[in-house]
């Protein structure tokens, strides 16, 4: 199966929200609704798809720009895609952007038990500031910790 390198990355839109949420629904135990991605592409949020040739979405990114903050909302790949880049060329493209409008900082928080998206995320320069205690929703009606990483563009 074909690489990261064989996907382009563009601005997200309501056309794409079926396949943004049949992924979203794959890998978050408590996804986001369609309003909540409609509501940011309302808001001019910085919301991204990878694509493939044939315009299947790999994977997305939601970014909300404050001042001169930036923070990641969600970041997800098709788990068919999962550890081929696409979540690095999203993250990528998430702190290039953040550079660009000369952000101070970018914020974003992940759930204790994603190993994976941790890596992903102290590889890309990320650090942790903090930690929510209890803040997801878990499997069994439990709680999961929310890890709060920074990273200065």
């Amino acid at each position: 199966m074909a690489g990261a390198a064989s996907l382009s990355l563009r601005a997200m839109t309501t056309a794409d929200l079926p396949q943004v949420l049949a992924i979203e629904r794959q890998v978050q135990f408590a996804p986001w609704s369609e309003k909540l991605f409609a509501d940011g592409l309302e808001r001019g949020h910085d919301c991204r798809v990878a694509v493939d040739a044939g315009e299947r979405v790999a994977g997305f990114s939601v970014v909300q720009n404050i001042l001169d903050e930036a923070h990641l909302l969600n970041i997800a790949v098709d788990p068919a895609r999962q550890g081929q880049g696409v979540g690095r060329q999203l993250l990528t493209a998430v702190t290039e952007s953040a550079a660009a409008r000369q952000a101070s900082m970018i914020f974003l928080e992940v759930r204790s038990g994603n190993l994976r998206a941790i890596d992903l995320y102290n590889r890309a320069g990320f650090n942790e500031i903090g930690l929510r205690k209890n803040y997801y929703p878990a499997p069994g009606g439990g709680k999961e910790h929310a890890v709060m990483m920074a990273l200065v563009p």
